[in-house]
């Protein structure tokens, strides 16, 4: 192609004549005069009669394999114009033609593109060169065709030289929208983008996703498959495989290549539906042996071959399957059926395709209408056997009528008859100014300029080229049906390449359309709700295994790439879900049996604590309560002993604002209280028995009860207001978990938290380490080996509290709390109390004043031995110490110990009757106490 157009910028060229064009004029396939001409460029014949390989000598060879459905288009293209030239459209200005057979050829078309080029009433037929071809004036003003894409893109490089219209009726190729590469171009029918999109679409529709796709080796082919391959990539649909056959019928490999297409076919068996982008003699080549491999698939057609009746009338071609297309939309074919119907008084003296195809119809005269198509195309690969005279002619021609129409493809002719008359209308406006009937009234640049914009009508119905020079009117949606027999072309739908949709009217096409989807075309079956593809294939997203979707996770529709994630806050899904749940909002429920055992324990408590003030207010004189420190301070323990049972309620039921803030507070300032109060106890059990000297001035100095008591709840009452203050527990959702949000109280400030129960135990320790030095005291009533107990178990359960409650979550979490409150309260309370009432109750006859000062003289007289064998402190003893007379009957024995006196817990209890002393005490002073 390049070296002819080197050929035709250097040099004035004279076409060359041969063998079957022997004088230019024998090229051309049919003409008639006009004021104004329009070529023609038909791929009549299939291909050219050659012997060799590859051509030897720069000749045009006779072409053989005469197409019936291309002979027509011809006969559409001559039927429009003559429908001009009987209209008033042209006043006064004939439309005359000049058409040619390209021989499916690219060499031959280009050949008809220098006739074409050649300049007007020239003796011979050359193209001039020359820089600017403004004034030039050629035979012809307008070509219409041709109708393969390849073809076209070599002759409109041509063409653009003089920028000479040229009006395709089928290349739908989509580069050939580009204004910058063809200028010259324009076509009415849409661009391969919409078909490849229409052909997406019903693709997705149908649910297919894994299909393969056949294209010949050409710029129509690699086009349509690289925008095919593009889309299918956008919308998740895979391409199985890709073969490419040669794009002409004159290559000797297309059988080779065609059985290799099969076998590929048959391998890829979960393959069922194939994109055919091929032109007629392929898919007729293409569809007799996969009839005899019997191969049967959804066939998807271009608009090349998808109501061409060639291929419908293949024997058994039903076996192949379905075949679903798209083609041009058709017109109104009436008024080209009555040209048919009158062809046979069409004089054909400068129509040699028509003096053909009437001396092949003489030629199978004997042949039943089935098999003419067949015995047409074989007569015509060579010589015919004789000529027919013209009454013969005509005879075979009224008789074959109906076969004739039969081959018409209403899309193409429809669009060939577009072409005419969008030329025909701008024809009409560039000659209202000037007399067109003078052949040099215009140049083809100056026609080009008015076609781009012109509007012009057709049955009813107005047309105009976009921007791209495209005729963007749609498709018509065709299924190929068995009736009566015969494979028959039915209109399924509409595409509407505006909006992307089908335009679905009868039920039947709806039908039809639920029939394909029930046909699989999938590598991978398709995942349910509640799972997601998990692809196996690196190179094919379409090939994937089905996995349930995590736990969070649903998909709600099938062949979900991800599962989608539910918001964690507030819902969940379980494995596999097809939609997400709501949380259930958990809290420490009144209703729990958990919560009512520990509710049940605390009211438990609740009695004890009433109970054991009950009867030491009925024992209030005794020695064990005057003991215990007076009524009073038993009062406040158990007062304390009360908040903390009572306190628990608070981490039950639905959380609030306030019980957050008011539990801790409420726990920590009563338990610090009850502590406060036992050290006070401890230590004055301690300075009551205790012999050290330097230890009791400490204790005598330390002991100030009422102090004592404030500071260390006070202390308290500071750390939980700066908490309150600073950072206050409050109403927390808790989202972490998968299924429930737990309504929690957050604590606000671990440090605080700490704080305050770091405080209480040091508190605890405290008061642990100071009974436990009193440990040995007088055995009924020894509050200090008790309270030591006491601190233990307080001390034990804490620290067992702060791992359990640091590992665990939930809903159960303050159950932790009211557990350990629980243990330590219940500890301290039993530990502190029951030992005494269980001497008031059940050892009355230790609970008088006599026994209780015979236990403290036993007690002391045993330490007394013990002092004497220490020689530290005797003397500073024995100045504080008498004992006496025992002869002194009816009054008690004291034991002086200075002014502080009545300031030692015990005093009061500590006159013993002197009888009593006598018996158990010698009659001389003990230095050593």
């Amino acid at each position: 192609m390049a070296l002819l157009i080197i050929l035709i910028t250097c040099f004035v060229i004279i076409l060359a004549t041969s063998h079957s064009c022997q004088t230019p004029d024998d090229f051309v396939a049919a003409t008639s005069p006009g004021h104004i001409i329009i070529g023609g460029l038909f791929a009549i014949h299939e291909k050219m009669l050659s012997s060799e390989d590859y051509p030897r000598r720069p000749q045009i060879q006779k072409c053989v394999g005469f197409e019936i459905s291309i002979f027509l288009q011809t006969l559409a293209m001559i039927h429009s114009i003559e429908m001009i030239n009987n209209s008033t459209l042209l006043s006064g200005v004939k439309l005359g033609y000049e058409i040619y057979d390209t021989c499916t050829e690219v060499t031959v078309a280009m050949a008809a593109a220098l006739r074409i080029l050649s300049k007007f009433n020239c003796s011979r037929e050359t193209v001039e060169f020359q820089c600017d071809y403004s004034s030039y004036i050629p035979r012809v003003k307008a070509v219409i065709g041709s109708g393969y894409s390849e073809i076209t893109m070599a002759v409109s490089r041509m063409l653009n030289l003089q920028l000479m219209p040229q009006v395709s009726y089928e290349s739908t190729a989509e580069i050939l929208s580009d204004k910058i590469r063809f200028p010259s171009f324009l076509r009415t029918v849409p661009s391969d983008f919409y078909q490849t999109k229409a052909m997406v679409h019903l693709i997705l529709k149908s649910g297919w996703n894994w299909i393969g796709i056949i294209t010949t080796d050409d710029d129509y082919g690699r086009l349509a498959l690289n925008a095919f391959a593009i889309q299918t990539a956008e919308k998740n649909v895979c391409i199985a495989f890709k073969e490419v056959l040669p794009a002409f019928f004159s290559d000797n490999t297309i059988d080779i290549r065609i059985n290799q297409t099969l076998e590929k076919i048959m391998a890829e068996a979960q393959v069922n539906v194939i994109v055919v982008f091929l032109r007629q003699f392929h898919v007729f080549s293409l569809f007799n042996k996969a009839i005899e491999r019997n191969i049967n698939k959804i066939w998807i057609a271009s608009d090349n071959w998808s109501t061409a009746t060639k291929i419908t009338t293949i024997p058994n071609v039903k076996k192949i399957g379905k075949v679903v297309g798209f083609a041009f939309k058709r017109g109104n074919m009436s008024s080209f059926h009555s040209f048919l119907q009158n062809l046979h008084m069409f004089p054909s003296d400068n129509n040699k395709p028509l003096h053909e195809c009437a001396m092949l119809l003489s030629a199978c005269a004997h042949v039943k209408d089935s098999e003419l198509s067949q015995c047409i195309f074989n007569h015509s690969q060579g010589t015919l056997p004789y000529k027919a005279n013209k009454e013969v002619i005509k005879k075979n021609f009224f008789l074959r009528n109906d076969f004739l129409w039969d081959y018409a493809e209403p899309g193409l002719i429809h669009s060939i008859q577009l072409a005419v008359f969008a030329l025909g209308y701008a024809i009409r406006d560039l000659c209202q100014a000037q007399d067109c009937q003078n052949p040099n009234a215009f140049q083809p640049w100056e026609l080009l300029d008015v076609l781009k914009n012109v509007t012009f009508t057709d049955g009813g119905n107005s047309f105009h080229f976009d921007a791209h020079g495209d005729l963007n009117i749609g498709y018509d949606v065709v299924l190929w049906k068995e009736i009566n027999d015969h494979m028959t072309v039915t209109k399924m739908a509409e595409y509407d390449l505006q909006n992307d949709v089908f335009i679905i009217t009868d039920q039947e096409a709806k039908n039809e359309f639920k029939y394909l989807q029930q046909i699989q075309s999938k590598c991978s079956l398709e995942c349910s709700p509640g799972q997601m593809k998990k692809t196996t294939r690196s190179q094919h997203i379409c090939c994937y295994e089905c996995v349930n979707c995590p736990e969070n996770h649903y998909s709600n529709q099938t062949d979900m790439d991800h599962c989608l994630l539910c918001n964690n806050e507030t819902h969940w899904a379980p494995v596999g879900s097809t939609m997400c749940f709501e949380k259930e909002v958990e809290y420490f429920n009144w209703n729990d049996s958990l919560a009512i055992l520990l509710l049940a324990l605390s009211l438990l408590g609740i009695i004890f604590v009433l109970v054991i003030g009950i009867i030491f207010t009925r024992n209030l004189n005794t020695p064990v309560v005057k003991s215990s420190g007076g009524l009073m301070v038993c009062y406040v323990i158990l007062l304390c002993h009360f908040l903390n049972f009572t306190s628990t309620g608070f981490f039950i039921g639905e959380p609030q604002d306030f019980t957050c803030k008011s539990r801790q507070m409420l726990f920590g300032v009563s338990f610090t209280l009850c502590i406060s109060c036992i050290l006070m106890k401890s230590l004055k059990i301690l300075l009551a028995f205790s012999f050290d000297p330097k230890l009791q001035n400490f204790l005598k100095c330390l002991y100030k009860p009422i102090p004592i008591i404030f500071t260390c709840t006070g202390i308290q009452v500071v750390i939980c207001t700066l908490w309150l203050i600073f950072a206050a527990p409050a109403v927390e959702e808790n989202v972490s978990l998968p299924r429930v949000i737990i309504v929690e109280c957050e604590e606000g400030s671990i440090l605080a938290f700490g704080t305050m129960l770091g405080y209480i135990a040091i508190l605890a320790f405290i008061c642990f380490i100071c009974a436990f030095k009193g440990r040995k005291l007088p055995e009924n009533y020894n509050e200090a080996k008790f309270i030591t107990f006491g601190m233990l178990i307080y001390f034990i359960a804490w620290i067992t509290f702060i791992p359990v409650y640091a590992t665990t979550f939930g809903k159960y979490l303050p159950a932790v709390e009211i557990i350990v409150i629980l243990i330590s309260n219940y500890g301290i309370l039993c530990c502190t109390f029951f030992p005494k009432c269980y001497v008031i109750i059940c050892k009355q006859e230790t609970n008088t004043k006599s026994a209780f000062l015979k236990t403290i003289y036993s007690y002391s007289s045993h330490s007394a031995d013990g002092l004497a064998m220490s020689h530290a402190s005797l003397d500073s003893i024995n100045s504080n110490i008498t004992v006496a007379n025992p002869s002194s009957s009816g009054k008690s024995a004291t034991w002086q110990k200075g002014k502080d006196l009545q300031a030692q817990p015990f005093a009061h209890l500590c006159r013993v009757n002197a009888t009593s002393i006598s018996k158990t005490l010698p009659r001389k002073r003990i230095s050593s106490i």
